[in-house]
């Protein structure tokens, strides 16, 4: 039996922009994907804190050290920029592995950075 699990969380960034006319998706700072192990065109699941909205989208990479939070495309009807969001990636593995799976958190600071 396999079962879906927490892969990766990106817990209380910030929105910086959100652009209605790009094509769509989220994109993200490359340290912060780079420390949760979320890759380029990865399905994500967006939560925002402030105002409830849920949703998924992929992920881009964004310039590595910017703090960019970027929503993309028709999704970006669902933020604000300066919106706290929670990023998380799920991944479906087999029942035994998933009892000892550990997955990786983050909490950025208040500039999407990773605290020292």
């Amino acid at each position: 039996m396999r079962i879906d699990v927490l892969k990766s969380k990106i817990h209380r960034v910030t929105i910086t922009e959100a652009n209605l006319d790009y094509i769509g998706s989220i994109t993200i700072d490359e340290n912060l994907m780079d420390a949760v192990n979320i890759i380029e065109n990865e399905r994500v699941h967006i939560y925002d804190i402030t105002n409830g909205n849920r949703f998924n989208t992929y992920v881009i990479k964004g310039d590595r050290g910017s703090g960019v939070i970027g929503i993309n495309g028709a999704a970006a009807r669902k933020v604000a920029v300066s919106d706290k969001i929670i990023i998380v990636s799920y991944a479906s593995m087999e029942f035994e592995e998933a009892k000892t799976h550990k997955p990786l958190i983050i909490f950025p600071n208040e500039n999407n950075q990773i605290p020292e």
